[in-house]
């Protein structure tokens, strides 16, 4: 890379690649609301929400259930479901909507 002469000039450079990568990492991954979850729960694309949840339980006996959102990543439906479990840790866990394989389960931050 040249550098230039002109003060200032690296830092414009990487606050634009900076604001760059951030725009793409908040594209990878959207929210759906409750109405996009029905029509693609009656299409069959999905599977119940209830399923997941159950699952999600069933792995951390006697936790309560927190959270669960249907996200789409990368062109992937996901259930996240947060779980606070009977240690008083909070995971997450990530499915995949389609066919309810765990993708991921981890300790929350």
């Amino acid at each position: 890379m040249i550098a230039s002469k002109r003060p200032g000039t690296c830092v414009v450079h990487w606050l634009l690649a900076t604001c760059a990568v951030m725009f793409c990492m908040m594209c990878a991954a959207r929210d759906l609301d409750q109405d996009e979850a029905l029509q693609l729960r009656r299409q069959g694309v999905i599977l119940p929400l209830e399923q997941f949840i159950e699952q999600a339980l069933g792995r951390y006996p006697g936790s309560k259930l927190l959270e669960a959102e249907l996200e789409e990543k990368h062109d992937v439906l996901v259930y996240e479901i947060e779980l606070l479990t009977s240690d008083h840790v909070v995971r997450e866990l990530k499915f995949d909507a389609s066919d309810c394989r765990l993708l991921e389960d981890k300790e929350d931050d």
